[in-house]
């Protein structure tokens, strides 16, 4: 097996606070049936106590970007996992990058730059008994890592994936000298960006390969209104930028054996989700119907579109729709739903805050997901909405675009059908979508049809795994 360390601030199921865990809690998974052993370095947060105090010590750093750290060896699964326990770092309240008022912690650069060195040192073989052949960087906390292999003349391969470029790590560039970098990398070919240190664009410009978490927004990205301002860099490596589309893990989203859901299901015993909707409409308080059920599990915010979904809410409930929705976010947006539930009790149920049963009875009660993101790298609740018969109403952008297919006529005429997909995030174009699939719910056959696509469709781990092996073996031999 050849060995793979991947580096990342979260994963499923010891730290969670979106997609990228998911993504790097089924990646050892899905690469060991190609030849890869991955090892999941991960920071030691106060969640991970128990596993850091039954782990092994495997290394000490007694000055780590200024930090006295340890090494723990444990398990992530079937699969090694390390752990960075640097308790003057890692050991406080809050959440991973901020404190429990979502204020950032203010020496994130420092605590990301620590645990960005560990991956590279370890990658590097400057840890005794710890080697790897390659080092897989995961989103801006990760960011540095690849340039500290380069820094260090490692020898390991390293690929830098972005699961969202809007989160960039930005730090003031005075932190340069405690980062222990050359001073040639004080400049654009390294670390700075516009002024300012980032580490999303350090990884970008020293990384072996790029991957983005879809085909299209590894295209996107080479614009303006999508690289925020990396888009230059992107187009200057573009022939190492690469889109492989996320997977799911059939193991904890599967409707015929999720124990969250009152009814389990198959594609072929849908009239079993009824009992879900029932428990949708009681703990949502909607008055039991015939319209559409449709909700939303999002973060409330302006690049989820949920702005624009807020306006439209009136015309959805006065075109025969209900809505539950769960999710948090903006605080004017929080409110703006609320407002909504308030004015059309019974049509309207919001929950604010996140419940991952809860979101898991909602995919398998209700009737459509509402998912208007303005920009959206994979999105990983359209391919929870397809495998649970929930159909996608969707924009036309990111990984959105790529697993969605539109119900249009050919489409439908076809049988190929699995979601909504609209144009743009506008008030005009979000009504019009909800209008077709509220049409699409009352014929009855095609619904079903468009339901079984989504749920018939492979989208598990096992070809992205592949992808990504297949990625790894090209880098590897040109080492």
């Amino acid at each position: 097996m050849t060995p793979v360390l991947s580096v990342a601030s979260e994963a499923y199921p010891l730290v969670k606070t979106g997609g990228l865990a998911d993504v790097v809690g089924a990646l050892p998974e899905a690469l060991a049936p190609h030849g890869y052993e991955t090892t999941t370095l991960l920071p030691g947060y106060a969640a991970l106590a128990d596993l850091i105090a039954e782990g092994e010590p495997v290394h000490h750093w007694p000055d780590l970007i200024g930090a006295d750290a340890r090494l723990i060896a444990s398990r992530l699964g079937d699969h090694p996992l390390l752990i960075l326990d640097a308790p003057s770092l890692f050991e406080r309240p809050g959440g991973p990058y901020g404190d429990a008022g979502g204020r950032d912690w203010g020496d994130n650069w420092r605590r990301f730059a620590a645990f960005a060195r560990a991956g590279a040192e370890l990658a590097s073989g400057a840890v005794p008994g710890q080697r790897f052949a390659l080092l897989h960087a995961h989103d801006w906390q990760a960011g540095l890592a690849p340039a500290y292999v380069r820094a260090l003349g490692g020898h390991a391969k390293t690929v830098m994936t972005v699961h969202n470029i809007a989160f960039q790590g930005r730090f003031d560039r005075a932190h340069f000298p405690a980062l222990g970098l050359p001073d040639w990398m004080n400049s654009i070919h390294g670390v700075e960006y516009y002024g300012a240190l980032g580490y999303l664009k350090a990884g970008l410009q020293a990384a072996d390969a790029i991957t983005t978490v879809s085909p299209t927004y590894a295209r996107e990205i080479r614009f303006p209104e999508f690289g925020m301002g990396l888009e230059g860099l992107i187009v200057d490596r573009a022939d190492i930028v690469s889109g492989i589309v996320n997977g799911i893990d059939p193991a904890v989203w599967s409707p015929a054996s999720d124990p969250a859901l009152p009814s389990t299901y198959t594609a072929d015993t849908l009239a079993r989700r009824a009992a879900n909707r029932a428990a949708v409409e009681e703990q949502f308080g909607l008055t039991p119907g015939s319209g559409p059920i449709f909700t939303v599990v999002s973060r409330l915010t302006w690049q989820k579109g949920m702005d624009v979904l807020a306006e439209v809410l009136d015309a959805l409930v006065a075109m025969g729709g209900r809505l539950a929705m769960l999710g948090s976010g903006d605080k004017p947006l929080e409110a703006a739903f609320r407002a909504a539930a308030e004015r059309h009790p019974g049509r309207i149920g919001v929950r604010i805050g996140y419940d991952e049963r809860v979101s898991h009875l909602l995919q398998g009660g209700a009737d459509a997901i509402l998912i208007p993101s303005r920009f959206e790298p994979c999105g990983l609740t359209q391919l929870y909405g397809l495998a649970y018969g929930c159909v996608p109403v969707v924009a036309r952008t990111g990984g959105l675009a790529d697993t969605v297919i539109d119900a249009n006529e050919a489409a439908l005429g076809a049988g190929v059908a699995t979601g909504i997909v609209h144009d743009g995030v506008t008030l005009e174009s979000l009504t019009h979508a909800i209008a077709r699939t509220i049409a699409l719910h009352g014929d009855p056959l095609r619904w079903r049809q468009t339901q079984r696509n989504g749920m018939t469709a492979d989208f598990s781990w096992d070809e992205s795994g592949r992808r990504y092996a297949d990625l790894y073996h090209r880098l590897l031999e040109q080492a």
